[in-house]
């Protein structure tokens, strides 16, 4: 290991049961699976700011603003090894505010809601895959912000207590 970081958010905007996801096309990281709502990699002003990132991100992908959506809370942070780099990935949650519109369009690929249950059949990257298994499993009945450490086979999570 080179010592090389990539910082990058991701997303996730639900609505009622439904959660909208991207099929990401034409990435530099990653292609051709379902990611998170909107995401992407650190800026040089926001490298202490996470959410002024997914912020951003929102924005620039989707052209929502945090006023139309309610709740964003950070919930995972991962780190994973791989090519070379330290990833390190932070994972937002949100919902869409009732009256905005859902017909949500992406300029990195195709958006698309699916209902929660049928999350876990799709082809995600290999972390946020076990973000979403974890998510739905335990991960939304609380307000518990989880680090999860890629080891290869799984992700490990433990909860991250402020003290």
């Amino acid at each position: 290991m080179n010592g090389k970081l990539r910082s990058m958010t991701s997303l996730y905007i639900t609505k009622g049961n439904k959660m909208l996801l991207l099929y990401r096309q034409g990435g530099r990281v990653v292609n051709d699976v379902w990611v998170g709502s909107a995401g992407g990699h650190f800026e040089e002003p926001e490298l202490n700011d996470a959410r002024a990132c997914v912020l951003r991100e929102l924005q620039e992908e989707l052209g929502i603003t945090e006023k139309e959506i309610s709740n964003l809370q950070l919930r995972y942070i991962t780190l994973r090894r791989t090519k070379g780099e330290m990833r390190q990935n932070y994972y937002f949650f949100a919902d869409l505010k009732d009256g905005i519109d859902e017909e949500i369009v992406s300029n990195e690929g195709i958006s698309r809601w699916f209902p929660l249950s049928e999350l876990t059949s799709l082809e995600m990257p290999f972390t946020a895959k076990y973000v979403i298994e974890h998510y739905l499993d335990a991960g939304r009945k609380t307000d518990i912000i989880y680090g999860g450490i890629a080891d290869g086979e799984k992700v490990v999570f433990i909860e991250m207590p402020e003290f």
